[in-house]
């Protein structure tokens, strides 16, 4: 569009035409953007997913001598899974920002039952 002569969007209009690697705005919507904003909102919405896990993980695991509540992925599978069928993504994204730990790269029904996730 930002070619086409017969274009009247300005928004097009104003942007450079291309980013490089190094710019702030490489690989990112623009400002402002209906594009920008349902980002925004997917990010809050898992945020909470995140939360509300840390919340089942405390209300159904135990609370070990070290003080950390822990609950194995079977029985936080059996529970969660009624929540939400992204239990494993949601599980990655909480180890990632540092709220629970756990052993292994991923976890698999059945077969990583008995691992256990310590909430920190």
């Amino acid at each position: 569009q930002r070619k086409n002569p017969f274009s009247s969007d300005d928004r097009l209009a104003s942007k450079p035409a291309h980013t490089h690697r190094g710019d702030p705005t490489y690989g990112r919507p623009p400002e402002g953007s209906q594009t920008e904003q349902r980002g925004k909102d997917a990010h809050s919405h898992v945020g909470k997913e995140v939360e509300e896990l840390c919340l089942i993980i405390r209300r159904t695991g135990k609370v070990g001598e070290d003080g950390q509540v822990s609950v194995t992925f079977g029985q936080l599978f059996e529970t969660y899974v009624t929540i939400s069928n992204k239990v494993v993504g949601i599980l990655l994204r909480a180890r990632k920002h540092g709220l629970v730990h756990f052993e292994g790269e991923m976890l698999w029904q059945g077969k990583d039952d008995d691992v256990v996730i310590t909430l920190l």
